[in-house]
């Protein structure tokens, strides 16, 4: 199984690029929450071991590099909420979330490497979009750990005030619990209206 590498940064580096973010975004799925982006430069000269797509990492591995990244690179986190999802689309609200990550980074990178096949809108620093990014460069997975850790904490934080949709332990997916409790408590203020299973059970004939 291959890992990230630091392939992709090294050739823009050597094409002249000093301040190389990757960015990436977590939260797409999720029937309730934000969706959460971050941007990482990492420095070349100390690199955390083992960094990797966030979902192949074990909580505890996530945390630790978490803690290390945050420690030897620059970083930004930033979130779209779920009103803006409802208003703009999650795609958009994604990409929204991206921006703000890479506008919240100073000094500004001077270039990109996004997750994903496309390019945000609006974005205006050179950028390339990277299939499956998390997995190809360790700045992205860098920035899939960072997004996916914030945004689990969220979820923790919210599940304090809304008990029983089991969002400490699935983040807000749909998952059995999650789907049953939405039918028998209700939908809370973050639950996202525009996806398909909280629209059905606020519009039910």
């Amino acid at each position: 199984m291959t890992k990230p590498d630091f392939e992709l940064e090294q050739a823009l580096l050597d094409r002249g690029h000093c301040r190389i973010a990757g960015v990436d975004e977590v939260g797409r799925g999720p029937l309730a929450g934000p969706v959460v982006a971050a941007a990482v430069i990492l420095n070349p000269q100390a690199i955390p071991e083992g960094l990797n797509d966030s979902k192949k990492l074990t909580a505890r591995r996530r945390a630790a590099l978490d803690a290390e990244i945050r420690h030897s690179a620059e970083f930004a986190v930033a979130e779209a909420s779920v009103a803006e999802i409802d208003e703009i689309n999650i795609l958009r609200a994604s990409h929204l979330a991206m921006l703000r990550a890479v506008e919240a980074l100073t000094p500004a990178p001077d270039f990109l490497l996004i997750d994903g096949n496309m390019i945000p809108r609006g974005l205006k620093t050179p950028s390339q979009a990277v299939v499956k990014g998390d997995a190809r460069s360790v700045s992205i997975a860098a920035a899939s750990i960072l997004a996916k850790n914030w945004r689990d904490q969220v979820m923790v934080d919210l599940a304090q005030q809304h008990p029983g949709y089991g969002w400490e332990t699935n983040a807000g997916y749909p998952s059995k619990q999650h789907k049953e409790a939405l039918q028998n408590l209700g939908v809370t203020p973050h639950h996202r209206r525009s996806f398909k299973p909280v629209h059905n059970i606020l519009y039910q004939e």
